[in-house]
């Protein structure tokens, strides 16, 4: 029998409905594919425009290293006898501040290129931190005296120093310090700037180190603590911030006007001594900077950071890709009326017409995919949905040779695309309100379908003819 002829049982017409549905699966998934496309397109359209601004920043420090002399014994075998040689080697002991004080303003920007957007922003640190000479430094077998303490360096760390700005300030005792480019921080991969600095004083009495600079990125911001009590002071004027990492902040308010964050994190949380020390110009990995793609880069140590994102409050691509994966429901709904109007109703719907049908729900997400990005998410939702709801009523009332049964099924795509907006708005509560859809929909079936005879035989024992016998 050919898939279009119209004489068909009602088994085999949901057959055929199922068949079709299978097939549009494939232009759907193609839809999906195209949607994942652009969003390639666009996050690397974002990158080129934010490229030589500065990308995701995480900042660092300080740090004080002071370089100091070891004594380190090695066993080595000579002519079949073991010799113990000792040999001096040069080490760094890194200090972390007692207390690190800082406060950050962050002034973002919206940039555009075409259709493309992306979030800037400008941001001032100011600080001060607290060093001092931990009294139990014989445990790490150090020494004053092995120290040299005129050659230590104050280093601070930038993941991306091409956002540095142009004059950064550092104080120690009202001196201002002469900055070099590199050094940086173990949190930040080693990027960042330094300063040499006699730490003769350390002997003695603490040290504070007095810094503001300011520095350029895009997407999102983050401190990785290492003092003994750090604290962060964040305003911005960017209303939609996302707060990451492994700390959030103590204290947070958020309106129209943009934000303001506390954070308080002690080196007890952060599960690390003050004073560590290693081989000179050993570089741990880079630390992990995400946005709404995803994580970047590598994990510092323990990958402690206080993280703020500053996000996009729609983003058109995921919506769409969300909205795709509806397209089945769209499809099943739709066929499962044109189905009951042809197996109940008596009005002949033919495979072809079933596709044609499919084609537009199809097109929608495309439609809305292209508006999109012009218009954004919400207009465009709303034009595709009216274009395609009227395109398919239209196409009814010829299938179905009545006005009124092609009111039914625009009302339905017309519920259906509503439906849709609800579930893409309410993501929580989304698997909730598609299941029980999908039962009344199921029960709807049952009920209508209860007394259909879907092989389309005559099983009624009355019309069925009684074989004569003869004795």
């Amino acid at each position: 029998m050919s898939l279009l002829s119209t004489d068909r049982s009602p088994g085999t017409k949901l057959a055929l409905a199922i068949f079709i549905g299978f097939l549009l699966s494939f232009p759907l998934f193609t839809v999906w594919l195209l949607v994942y496309d652009r969003q390639q397109q666009s996050e690397f359209a974002r990158s080129s425009i934010a490229e030589g601004w500065g990308g995701p920043q995480v900042i660092a420090g300080p740090t004080l290293v002071i370089p100091y002399r070891a004594t380190t014994s090695e066993t080595v075998t000579e002519n079949g006898q073991q010799v113990t040689r000792s040999r001096q080697v040069q080490r760094e002991l890194t200090l972390s501040p007692e207390i690190a004080d800082l406060s950050t303003e962050v002034r973002p920007e919206r940039r555009a290129r075409s259709i493309y957007e992306v979030v800037v922003y400008d941001s001032r640190v100011r600080g001060r931190a607290r060093f001092a000479m931990p009294a139990d430094l014989s445990q790490l077998a150090v020494a004053v005296a092995d120290m040299d303490l005129t050659r230590a360096e104050l280093r601070f760390g930038l993941t991306d120093p091409r956002g540095l700005g142009a004059n950064p300030r550092i104080r120690v005792g009202g001196r201002t310090l002469r900055l070099q480019p590199g050094g940086g921080s173990g949190a930040t991969g080693g990027r960042g700037f330094f300063a040499w600095l006699d730490a003769g004083a350390l002997a003695g009495q603490p040290i504070l180190v007095d810094f503001e600079y300011e520095f350029r990125g895009n997407g999102s911001l983050s401190l990785a603590p290492q003092a003994g009590d750090t604290r962060w002071r964040v305003h911005s004027a960017w209303p939609h911030p996302s707060f990451q990492g492994s700390f959030l902040p103590s204290d947070r308010t958020v309106t129209a006007d943009g934000f303001n964050a506390v954070y308080r994190v002690g080196n007890l949380a952060l599960g690390q001594s003050l004073v560590s020390t290693g081989a000179p110009g050993a570089a741990p990995p880079p630390p992990v900077v995400t946005d709404e793609y995803g994580p970047r880069g590598a994990t510092p140590p323990g990958g402690q950071l206080a993280q703020i994102d500053l996000v996009q409050p729609v983003d058109l691509y995921s919506q769409v890709n969300r909205a795709t994966k509806y397209g089945f429901l769209f499809i099943g709904f739709t066929f499962l009326a044109f189905l009951m109007f042809d197996v109940i109703g008596g009005v002949r719907v033919s495979g072809v017409e079933y596709l044609l049908v499919g084609a537009g729900l199809v097109l929608f997400f495309v439609l809305l995919l292209a508006f999109a990005e012009v218009i954004g998410f919400a207009p465009a939702y709303l034009v595709a949905a009216g274009a395609i709801a009227a395109l398919n009523t239209a196409y009814s009332a010829a299938v179905l040779k009545s006005w009124r049964r092609a009111a039914f099924i625009g009302a339905l795509l017309a519920g259906l695309y509503a439906v849709l907006y609800v579930l893409l708005s309410l993501e929580a509560y989304s698997l909730l309100i598609g299941s029980l859809m999908l039962f009344v929909a199921l029960a709807a079936v049952m009920y209508v379908t209860r007394n259909l005879n879907w092989g389309g035989r005559t099983d009624d024992p009355e019309t069925v003819e009684t074989p004569v016998t003869t004795a």
